[in-house]
């Protein structure tokens, strides 16, 4: 099954399509700013479920972050899980620089 995923910046989302279907398959929606990208919700339609869609959405938008120079905020448990399982994008990650405590 060929996932492409494609970034829809007016809906502010990366959206995956299955080949030979119009429907969309998977979202990951997204806030960027000039410094970041912060993935906030990732959705897969349950009949697209475990066959590769979040993986091409988590894979593809991290690539672009990566080619944008954005460093990466991921709210949305799915994408911090995957990166947490995939060790080449830790350098993506966001570290906040705020020296503040409680």
């Amino acid at each position: 099954m060929a996932v492409t995923v494609s970034d829809a910046p007016e809906a502010k989302q990366y959206e995956a399509r299955v080949e030979g279907e119009s429907k969309v398959a998977g979202v990951a929606q997204y806030i960027r700013t000039t410094e970041l990208v912060a993935f906030v919700h990732t959705e897969v339609s349950p009949e697209y479920e475990g066959r590769g869609v979040g993986a091409a959405l988590a894979r593809t938008a991290l690539d672009e972050a990566r080619a944008a120079n954005l460093l990466v905020l991921a709210t949305c448990p799915f994408i911090a899980g995957w990166i947490a399982r995939h060790p080449e994008y830790q350098d993506l990650v966001y570290q906040s620089r705020s020296r503040v405590s409680d």
